[in-house]
């Protein structure tokens, strides 16, 4: 067994100064990770609003009719869309389609709660887009062709107008967000540097429908149709180093 110990000894010797050697490797490498400097940045948000004038109207109408029997309800509906539309499709107005068809019993309840049929309502109601100088004489035109409601009326720039916008909202947040960050180091001592990151998000919204009561539609359509401003608002998310 002594010989063999004896043998084995400079194995041992060398296994022993190999391990050394790699923990104390492993040993100096690790203050130059700690060394490694730490990236600051400040996260900030711009916000852009450009505000453009609508030249578009999008409109709601359609025919309303009760009667006592389904069949004649429907007939007359029919007739009177038909009139409608072919006054619509004549004006050469945009986006013409239909956005609802319905036909439902009428019914009224006597004094012993019982249910008892009184007639049939029909409606077929088509949206339209037109200028909107155009909106108020061609729902007049509709009215007098044989629409007898109006659902609304809402407003909206071209899309190229809204893209034009949104670039300019876009410049100024991005405009924004830099002052903040600028703003902010500058309180704290500190300068910016460098963008790391950028989020971009935009969007646009038009202006509700302004609904019209259906009893007073040939009098409401005949007065003048106003469109008014479009928002098209834009946020800018900045990532800075300082």
């Amino acid at each position: 067994m002594s010989y063999f110990s004896n043998w084995l000894q400079p194995y041992r010797a060398h296994s022993l100064s190999l391990s050394a050697a790699i923990v104390l490797s492993l040993v100096t490498a690790l203050p130059v990770r700690a060394q490694e400097p730490l990236l600051r940045t400040l996260t900030v948000t711009g916000q852009g609003i450009e505000n453009i004038q609508t030249t578009l109207a999008t409109v709601r109408l359609g025919v309303e009719v009760q009667g006592p029997s389904a069949e004649a309800v429907q007939a007359e509906v029919a007739r009177r869309s038909s009139a409608v539309v072919k006054l619509l499709e004549s004006r050469k107005v945009d986006k013409l389609q239909t956005t609802g068809i319905s036909l439902n019993a009428d019914y009224k309840y006597n004094e012993g709660r019982k249910r008892q049929l009184v007639g049939y309502q029909g409606r077929n109601i088509v949206s339209f887009q037109t200028e909107i100088e155009n909106a108020g004489p061609l729902m007049d035109a509709s009215v007098k062709a044989g629409a007898s409601r109006i659902d609304g009326v809402s407003f909206m720039a071209t899309e190229d107008a809204i893209a034009t916008a949104q670039k300019a909202a876009l410049q100024d947040a991005t405009q924004e967000a830099q002052a903040q960050a600028k703003a902010v180091l500058e309180s704290l001592g500190f300068a910016p540097k460098e963008i790391v990151g950028i989020q971009v998000n935009g969007a646009s919204s038009p202006l509700p429908p302004r609904p019209v009561n259906r009893a007073l539609a040939a009098e409401a359509s005949s007065q003048p149709i106003i469109g008014g401003e479009q928002a098209v608002r834009s946020s800018v998310t900045l990532q800075i180093s300082y």
